[in-house]
């Protein structure tokens, strides 16, 4: 087992993207931001909750019980409402076993067939759980309405990026600059409640 220092925050996830997001979004901590893979910690928790909240704290305890660090997790996914709220919680999964982003995209394109503009509305959903090294935990929500498009549009971010379309800027997420999108996202509404959260708390490190 690794001997990670207090003063750093482990992100619970091997997604380079994601990862990449939360070093840009909680850069004014005085953390140092690593993840599983980098410190040779192994494992993949299932995810059998119902909710978010309950996959990322799933991810989250899972993770701090190998490391005395901060530990935060998220799960996040689409909501679309022509499907009932489809992908949900099993966005990652929507497209089977092993799919690719491409895929995944491709395959909710299809569902949405025929689907007219104005009833593809949509939303991502981001919960992040945090467990302290004293083992205390909390939760952060952020949500982003938007819609989903006819095709792809743009290549930057990642998952269902480039079909989710946010009328108020005009583009999609996967056409948007990093900086852009970490003002707008789902991720970056739940990381501000954590970060100002964390500075309530007289954050400093150990």
């Amino acid at each position: 087992m690794p001997e990670l220092a207090k003063a750093t925050l482990l992100v619970a996830s091997n997604n380079q993207g994601k990862i990449q997001e939360y070093g840009d979004l909680l850069q004014d901590l005085p953390l140092r931001v690593t993840w599983p893979a980098r410190e040779g910690l192994a494992g993949d928790p299932e995810e059998t909750g119902a909710t978010f909240e309950e996959n990322a704290l799933i991810k989250a305890r899972y993770f701090a019980r190998l490391a005395p660090c901060y530990v935060i997790a998220d799960d996040s996914g689409l909501e679309v409402d022509a499907l009932g709220g489809a992908p949900g919680i099993y966005s990652a999964r929507f497209a089977g076993p092993g799919a690719s982003d491409a895929q995944r995209n491709q395959l909710l394109l299809a569902r949405l067939q025929g689907v007219p503009s104005e009833k593809r509305a949509a939303r991502f959903q981001c919960v992040i759980a945090l467990v302290r090294p004293d083992q205390s935990e909390s939760t952060y929500c952020g949500t982003r309405e938007g819609c989903i498009t006819l095709e792809p549009r743009g290549d930057r971010g990642f998952g269902y990026d480039p079909v989710f379309f946010v009328p108020e800027l005009g583009k999609t997420f996967g056409e948007l600059e990093p900086e852009i999108k970490n003002r707008w996202s789902h991720r970056a509404q739940a990381a501000a409640r954590l970060l100002a959260a964390l500075k309530s708390e007289h954050f400093r490190p150990s």
